[in-house]
């Protein structure tokens, strides 16, 4: 990890934190004004730390998310995905499977994750210092929903 005034336990504590109070919230996202134009904006901040999701688009998306120290950039991941059958419907069901995120892998979600007839799959290589992924959604069996990340600490 880059030399920062917090260790890694307490980054990746400050992580699931911010994952779970924006994105995978149950509607208590920190939406703010966006910096760039047709963006969406996700922020939570603690302490000197804070988090920044920076996303464009709906059923297919770009996005970065980027921790910070003060005005520094510590550590960051690159997101692109969406749906694959535009007929086809998530419902609460991703925010749901992002709220099981874990301090061993706290990039996305659980490595799988269930609720009716949705099945969530993570599929996650490296540590909270350098990775990549790949996240999928099935339906009845059913394959709609994948997004491709990777990031890690910026040195």
């Amino acid at each position: 990890m880059t030399a920062s005034p917090i260790n890694q336990d307490e980054f990746i504590r400050f992580l699931l934190d911010a994952k779970r109070a924006t994105y995978a919230s149950e509607g208590g996202e920190r939406v703010v004004e966006p910096v760039l134009p047709g963006a969406h904006q996700l922020e939570y901040r603690d302490g000197p730390l804070l988090y920044r999701d920076i996303y464009y688009g709906g059923l297919a998306f770009v996005g970065q998310e980027t921790v910070y120290v003060g005005d520094v950039p510590l550590w960051s991941m690159c997101y692109s995905g969406g749906m694959l059958d535009d007929q086809a419907t998530l419902g609460g069901f991703l925010k749901e499977a992002m709220r099981h995120v874990s301090a061993d892998r706290p990039f996305r979600g659980p490595d799988t994750y269930r609720s009716g007839d949705y099945e969530y799959a993570d599929e996650s290589h490296g540590s909270v210092e350098r990775f990549w992924g790949v996240e999928r959604i099935t339906y009845r069996g059913r394959l709609i929903y994948d997004l491709r990340y990777s990031g890690g600490f910026i040195r």
